[in-house]
């Protein structure tokens, strides 16, 4: 029975995948494949009729935009499943897109901080999707896997990964978690912040899309450096008059705006390294942290986090696909999950 189980897995017919189902973005890894598909975590449902008008691109240029009868809806919220039924179909849809009507055996990774019940709901929303069975792995861990780190060499290696929904921050050797944080400030609550800002600054209502772009464009972790960025002008309604209306705003604004969420941030990381060993803290002065997920292309951010912590900071390689990356190369050892 292992032997014909093992040639199913590592066999020519096995196609397993890794999912980075994220708050903002799911990320699918087919085994010898790589990364085959990056969308939004977004579906667009009518609400009369139960039915999916959309999932993904589609789904999000729809965010904002919809009629009263279809509703635009973010099925994960802080790294973890707010509605089962919508995240099941999306991630049918996703695996259907991938892999066709071939059942694979599927790695999610969740959040670290996350509860049984909710890894639990995780891997039955991953069977209810089509898989011949599901596993979970720890977003850090998976984030220091595919940032290349010596995740099974007894040294230490830290990394912090910022998604949408959450940031996880952990300290890894021997192939385990040593000490990890999670805290839902993230890319979502840096939205928020800025959408709060932009209303109490300038009695203008902007939506998740304007917010997420003045994030990218220029947002930045440092108020001092922030004026080296250049200004942005960003559309919404009036508060005041209710009617359209443009207005400029600078970089420094912003800076401000998610300044609090930077130093909740940074707060998590020294309690993380409060709990170290002296040994893997020396590691970690030496290989310094890593940074992935889409919040570590927030401008200025390692000069921020290295000065608050006194330790180097550098950004992995390909920061938004290190959790996919890893979840998928982890599909090695899926032997020993099963064994787990």
């Amino acid at each position: 029975m292992h032997e014909k189980g093992a040639i199913l897995l590592f066999g020519f017919g096995s196609k397993n995948i890794g999912i980075d189902l994220g708050t903002a973005n799911t990320i699918v890894y087919m085994e010898g494949k790589g990364i085959v598909l990056r969308e939004p975590s977004v579906v667009a449902k009518n609400m009369k009729t139960g039915e999916i008008v959309a999932v993904g691109s589609e789904a999000k240029a729809m965010i904002g935009r919809t009629p009263g009868s279809i509703k635009a809806i973010r099925p994960m919220k802080d790294g973890v499943i707010a509605d089962y039924d919508t995240t099941a179909a999306m991630m049918k849809y996703f695996m259907e897109k991938t892999i066709g009507n071939s059942k694979p055996f599927v790695m999610v990774c969740v959040p670290s901080g996350v509860t049984e019940v909710e890894k639990r709901a995780v891997i039955d929303a991953t069977k209810v999707a089509g898989a011949r069975d599901a596993y979970v792995i720890e977003e850090p861990f998976s984030a220091a896997i595919g940032a290349g780190l010596p995740v099974m060499e007894p040294t230490g290696s830290m990394v912090v990964d910022i998604g949408g929904g959450t940031t996880d921050v952990a300290t890894i050797s021997l192939g385990g978690i040593v000490s990890s944080r999670s805290t839902r400030m993230a890319g979502d609550r840096f939205n928020e912040s800025i959408i709060s800002h932009v209303r109490q600054h300038f009695n203008l209502l902007i939506g998740e899309r304007t917010a997420e772009d003045i994030k990218i464009n220029i947002a930045s972790a440092s108020v001092e450096k922030s004026e080296e960025l250049d200004d942005m002008s960003i559309r919404g309604r009036d508060l005041l008059t209710g009617l359209p209306k443009s207005v400029e705003i600078t970089a420094k604004d912003i800076a401000e705006a998610i300044h609090e969420v930077i130093e909740e941030i940074i707060v998590v990381i020294k309690e993380t390294l409060e709990e170290t060993s002296p040994e893997i803290a020396a590691d970690v002065i030496d290989h310094g942290i890593v940074l992935t997920g889409g919040g570590a292309l927030l401008k200025h951010l390692p000069d921020v986090i290295s000065e608050a912590t006194k330790v180097p900071v550098f950004i992995a390689q390909e920061p938004l696909d290190c959790v996919a990356i890893g979840t998928g190369e982890s599909l090695k050892s899926i032997d020993v999950m099963r064994k787990k």
